[in-house]
C-alpha cells in the first residue's frame, strides 16, 4: 500500500486555470475510483469565480499509485476559448499536478504514554475521595494529554485514556497535514508551461492523445544507414 499527497493548482493563473482545475479534479478523481485509490480531500481553496478551484490537494492510499501518477505529475494544458473572456485572445492555460511532501503521523504506542492515578474529582462520596482511580495519560512524543475519571476503576479508566488519546492524536496528525498543505500550495508559483502531461482541448474538456510517430526517425535512420554505406 502507497499513501501519496497530490495537489492540483492553478497557481498564479487567472480564472480560467481555476476553471481548469475544477474540471480537470473531476477526471482526476473518477479515475481513482476506476483504479480503486482511496482518496480524501485535504484542502480545497476555491477560485474566486463560480464552480472554480484555485487549488486542491488530495491523499492517495491504495496500490500503484506511483504508476498511477506517470501520467499526471507535470504541467496539464487546456487548449480553448475563455470560459469568463470569450473574446480573449489566449487559447492556453495551463495548471500543475505536483506530488507534496508527507507530514510525519504521529502513531500510539503504549511505551510512549505517561500514566498517572490521581484522585478525582466531584460528586460520588468518600469512596471518590480517598481512591487514586482517576488517570492522567500523556503523550510524550505530542505532548498531548487526557483526563480520565469515568470508572472508579483505574483499570478500566487506563483503557479508555489511551483509546481518547488515540482520537486526539489523530485529529494532530489531521490538523497538521491540513496546515502544511495550506501553506505549502503557495509555494507553486512557478508554473512550467511546456511539455504538459496531459492535454485537454474544447469546452467538451476532451482528453487530446499525444500523437507518437516514429516514421521522422525511421527515415532519418535509413539515411543515415545509406550513408555508411557510400
Amino acid at each position: 500500500m502507497e499513501t501519496k499527497i497530490i495537489q492540483l493548482t492553478a497557481a498564479k493563473g487567472p480564472a480560467e486555470c481555476a476553471w481548469v482545475v475544477a474540471k480537470v479534479l473531476k477526471i482526476f478523481l473518477k479515475e481513482l475510483i476506476i483504479n480503486k485509490i482511496e482518496y480524501q480531500i485535504l484542502h480545497k481553496e476555491n477560485g474566486i469565480e463560480n464552480g472554480t478551484v484555485q487549488s486542491v490537494s488530495i491523499e492517495l492510499n491504495g496500490k500503484e499509485i506511483s504508476n498511477f501518477l506517470k501520467n499526471w505529475l507535470g504541467t496539464i494544458q487546456w487548449i480553448g476559448v475563455s470560459t469568463f473572456r470569450k473574446y480573449h485572445k489566449r487559447k492556453n492555460w495551463y495548471i500543475g499536478c505536483y506530488e507534496l511532501n508527507q507530514v510525519q503521523q504521529n502513531t500510539i504506542y503504549e511505551k510512549e504514554i505517561q500514566f498517572q492515578a490521581i484522585r478525582s474529582s466531584g460528586a460520588g462520596g468518600q469512596h471518590v475521595n480517598k481512591v487514586s482511580s482517576a488517570i492522567r495519560a500523556k503523550h510524550l512524543p505530542t505532548g498531548i494529554q487526557v483526563l480520565v475519571m469515568d470508572s472508579r476503576s483505574q483499570h478500566q479508566n487506563k483503557k479508555i485514556a489511551v483509546e481518547r488519546l488515540k482520537e486526539k492524536v489523530s485529529e494532530h496528525n489531521t490538523n497538521q497535514l491540513k496546515e502544511a498543505v495550506k501553506q505549502e500550495w503557495k509555494n507553486h508559483l512557478n508554473l512550467e508551461r511546456g511539455n504538459p502531461i496531459k492535454i485537454f482541448t474544447g469546452s467538451d474538456f476532451k482528453q487530446k492523445k499525444k500523437e507518437k510517430s516514429f516514421k521522422t526517425t525511421r527515415n532519418q535512420l535509413k539515411t543515415d544507414l545509406r550513408k555508411q554505406l557510400e
